[in-house]
């Protein structure tokens, strides 16, 4: 059984949505749900779902290993970034290289770094008049929406399009393809 860490840091549609994918799976489950924020509603959904929970303290995180003492302890296989809003550490990303997964709301590499995640990207491609948007699924390097693309998708842009238009089309592909992604790389893992 392979075991997945859900990192994320508010409402937790896309985490909800990895759950029910992996719900009864024989080979997949997702056993942790780590989260940075005391409010966020994903720690909701780990509740109602029976999933332990992880509080992250900012320092520990920062400056401690990244938690990777807890995701051993757990028998954490992979880390899922879904919509968690801290860059990784060195030492995470270290101890699980290749084994992170992030999701970017735009096509890496434009549109990415610090401070681009959800209404600030889809503002940001409208502002370029981008014809397009979409997906990006990557593994997570040291740098911001940097490592290596497994999957994209993308969606038109239509000329009257609105920020909160666009992030609707982008959630649709995020639902639709994230989890189907998530087994894939776990299934090529396996044949490792």
């Amino acid at each position: 059984m392979k075991r997945i860490a859900i990192f994320a840091s508010g409402a937790g549609s896309n985490a909800a949505r990895i759950i029910d994918h992996f719900r009864g799976h024989a080979g997949i489950k997702v056993s942790l749900i780590l989260c940075n924020n005391p409010e966020a509603g994903v720690l909701a959904i780990a509740t109602r779902e029976g999933i332990p929970a992880l509080l992250l303290d900012k320092e520990k995180f920062f400056r401690g290993n990244g938690y990777v003492d807890e995701l051993r302890e757990n028998k954490i296989d992979l880390l899922v970034l879904a919509g968690f809003l801290w860059k990784i550490p060195a030492s995470l990303v270290q101890a699980y290289r290749g084994r992170i997964i992030n999701i970017h709301p735009a096509l890496l590499p434009k549109y990415g770094g610090k401070g681009m995640y959800g209404r600030h990207v889809h503002e940001a491609v409208l502002a370029a008049g981008e014809p397009r948007s979409g997906i990006t699924i990557h593994f997570v390097d040291e740098l911001y929406d940097h490592g290596q693309v497994i999957f994209n998708a993308t969606c038109e842009i239509a000329a009257d399009e609105t920020p909160g238009s666009l992030a609707q089309k982008v959630h649709l592909l995020e639902y639709e393809h994230f989890p189907r992604i998530i087994e894939e790389v776990v299934n090529l893992q396996n044949q490792r």
